[in-house]
């Protein structure tokens, strides 16, 4: 790997570290926001379920800024207002303050520094053969930041109040902003034989494939899981009779182990089919979702279930945009992953706001968790007929 392809790496590493750490702490914000507001969870979940759609409408609109204009520009944008949406929050002072900062300010910064937008930059800078991987290191270092920054944040709550706690995170994605300017200033070159396809024809081509069709609605699966469950499974273990600290404990071993999760398939996505890798993955989502709320309950129940998830957590992000560059090549790869993310996203405002509306509804999780066992076996099956052959103005050239 070239001295740039790792400067390119540790750079965007970082970044993720930072971007989603902060964001993964925001479940710890739950119980300390609504009883400062007065309102229900409700509120707080469709705070972060906006979030999430933003970011994702986000999504392919920075990938394809990106790929005309740069990944650094793009990233620089996106920390400025990744840290005036937090600061923001801070001031709010009811449901929409909330909605408006956390929900659309913040949003807007997460999206425009997200994996598709770090991988159009990664994916262009390292060898074909170790592309997955890359993407791995990239992912598995978001997990870390998870594992770091959730039981600081944790210890941060109860030291001062959640709007100070919120002003250190900020402080923190400043760092992102700083980093933007390790990462190229200038969007890649177009690969020979590559250069004549339009933005508009690489939309057309990826929109009539089946298969990336496909990929989009098992992306939706995992946002669904991950925003579900990062942003109630505090206030879920709460009602359960488990502590605090018990919840930020398996969110740090959901991070921890999420750093294996993401390497390891992202090895993986190198010596066998990742769709197939993938399909595996939806189904032990499922198995151990049921496992953990078909029995009983206990803190250790809960430690183990978070290791054994975050194992799972975020090792489809590296084999699913694998799957998209292997498909359709290099030159819009932030744009067409954003797509599929954006799909994620999606899923991701159904799981942060259905976990609260079904709760308020009927005082538990209990219908959500069986609709997160079922959207698994789902996204196991659709990722089989998959056709993850490269095209066909492709195949004589290098991935």
């Amino acid at each position: 790997m070239t001295r740039a392809a790792l400067v390119i790496l540790a750079a965007t590493s970082i970044i993720v570290t930072i971007s989603m750490g902060v964001r993964q702490s925001f479940g710890l914000f739950l119980p300390p926001v609504i009883v400062d507001l007065g309102v229900g969870r409700e509120v707080f979940g469709l705070a972060i379920a906006i979030q999430n759609l933003v970011t994702g409408f986000m999504m392919p609109i920075a990938g394809a800024l990106a790929d005309r204009f740069g990944v650094a520009r793009v990233v620089l944008v996106a920390g400025v207002v990744y840290i005036a949406g937090l600061v923001l929050t801070t001031f709010a002072t009811g449901p929409f303050g909330l909605y408006a900062a956390l929900g659309i300010v913040t949003g807007v910064g997460l999206g425009a520094a997200s994996y598709n937008v770090l991988f159009g930059a990664v994916g262009k800078a390292v060898a074909a053969e170790k592309r997955t991987l890359a993407f791995g290191i990239v992912t598995g270092a978001g997990s870390f930041g998870m594992f770091a920054l959730v039981p600081g944040t944790r210890a941060l709550l109860d030291s001062m109040s959640w709007q100070s706690a919120m002003l250190v995170g900020a402080l923190a994605v400043a760092a992102i902003a700083a980093l933007a300017l390790a990462l190229p200033w200038k969007a890649a070159g177009v690969a020979a034989g590559r250069g004549e396809q339009s933005f508009r024809e690489a939309l057309r081509e990826a929109g009539g494939h089946r298969g990336y069709l496909l990929l989009n609605a098992g992306f939706f699966v995992c946002g669904f899981h991950v925003t579900f469950i990062g942003t109630h499974l505090p206030a879920f273990l709460g009602d359960q009779g488990l502590s605090a600290g018990t919840a930020a404990t398996a969110f740090a071993l959901i991070g921890l182990f999420n750093i294996f999760g993401a390497l390891v398939f992202g090895a993986m996505g190198g010596y066998w089919r990742k769709k197939y890798v993938l399909s595996a993955m939806y189904l032990l989502r499922s198995i151990v979702i049921a496992l953990f709320v078909f029995l009983p309950i206990t803190e250790t129940s809960a430690l183990i279930f978070g290791a054994a998830i975050g194992f799972l957590w975020l090792g489809t992000v590296p084999l699913t945009s694998g799957v998209v560059a292997q498909i359709f090549g290099l030159r819009y790869l932030a744009t067409l992953a954003g797509i599929v993310s954006l799909c994620h996203q999606i899923g991701s405002f159904l799981g942060a706001w259905l976990g609260g509306l079904v709760y308020d509804i009927a005082g538990s999780y209990d219908t959500v968790w069986l609709m997160s066992i079922a959207l698994g076996v789902f996204a196991a099956l659709v990722h089989l007929p998959i056709a993850d052959a490269p095209l066909a103005r492709l195949r004589a050239q290098p991935a």
